[in-house]
């Protein structure tokens, strides 16, 4: 006997189906039996894919939230009920993804000779080397903010590395704000390789994050810093065009891909050592609330 289609058990709801198969790309990544690097690129492309998801799919289910939209689909779930279950779903996801990354395959990869090294790891020769590369390399680019009445929070690019930096003292200026904000240009590559004949490995590399946080002191002369935290913004990147109104799509297009980096915030990402009062400082920044109330907060990684 045939059943019948308003029974909501024979539907997939599609944000949660698309999260069901990232999790199918992570268990590629979680088999032992997969080569390493081939591990690490799954966890790369899961990633990947939650930066798009979030993008496109959340945005979406965001708008219909503040439309205040009532409507359920097939599977009786309404728009608040979907984006809850997927805070849910994409914190264990994420949890899931950095504990294999930093208990199986980081250590997998150094035993073969391939390492990434946190600060603490630094020999005095990587240090001078790093330290070189600091004012040579990444200081000639980077403009820190110091937040005050005068300086207002920027503008965060999409999916970009930028630091939260918590100050004490006065700048060159008089000025006490107490936080300051650093921006990662895109320009700078985000893995370094360690000269081979300073190389503690056959294959040592240093993140950006790292070099940043040993040496974010030296953009604020005369000021202490207290502690920096590493963050990141993924905003609503869905192109807005009407077929119907518009007589060059091409045109169209290219007007609204520039905007795609300063859509709404869907969800912002901190260190997992980040402290509550910097927490909640980003979350009124962008206008977000904590996974609990439905806009997610994804807590990942920790100090390089």
């Amino acid at each position: 006997m045939n059943k019948p289609r308003d029974i909501p058990d024979l539907y997939l709801n599609r944000e949660l189906g698309q999260l069901a198969f990232n999790r199918r790309v992570l268990a590629q990544a979680e088999n032992p039996a997969t080569p390493l690097l081939e591990r690490l690129r799954f966890l790369c492309i899961v990633s990947s894919n939650l930066d798009e998801f979030f993008e496109i799919r959340v945005s979406g289910l965001q708008a219909e939230i503040e439309a205040g939209t009532p409507a359920k689909g097939p599977d009786q779930m309404d728009a608040r009920q979907v984006f809850k279950q997927v805070a849910q779903d994409v914190g264990e996801l994420v949890a899931a993804q950095y504990r294999l990354l930093n208990q199986e395959i980081l250590p997998g990869l150094a035993a073969e000779g391939v390492r990434f090294l946190r600060r603490a790891d630094f020999t005095p020769a990587q240090a001078k080397w790093i330290e070189d590369y600091f004012f040579r390399e990444v200081m000639p680019v980077l403009t820190p903010i110091g937040l005050d009445p005068a300086h207002p929070f920027p503008r965060v690019l999409n999916k970009s590395l930028n630091f939260a930096v918590e100050l004490e003292g006065k700048d060159a200026f008089g000025r006490n704000s107490g936080i300051a904000i650093v921006q990662a240009p895109r320009v700078l590559p985000r893995v370094i390789q360690l000269p081979r004949e300073i190389a503690s490995a056959e294959y040592d590399f240093v993140f950006l994050s790292s070099i940043l946080h040993e040496h974010v002191a030296e953009l604020f002369a005369g000021m202490k810093v207290v502690d920096c935290y590493q963050f990141r913004v993924t905003r609503n990147s869905e192109l807005f065009v009407d077929e119907e109104e518009i007589k060059d799509l091409r045109t169209a297009l290219r007007g609204e891909l520039p905007h795609r980096h300063f859509g709404d915030e869907v969800r912002l990402e901190v260190t997992e050592n980040c402290s509550p009062q910097i927490m909640e400082y980003l979350l009124a920044q962008f206008k977000l609330t904590d996974r609990g109330e439905g806009m997610a907060a994804t807590l990942s990684g920790g100090r390089p």
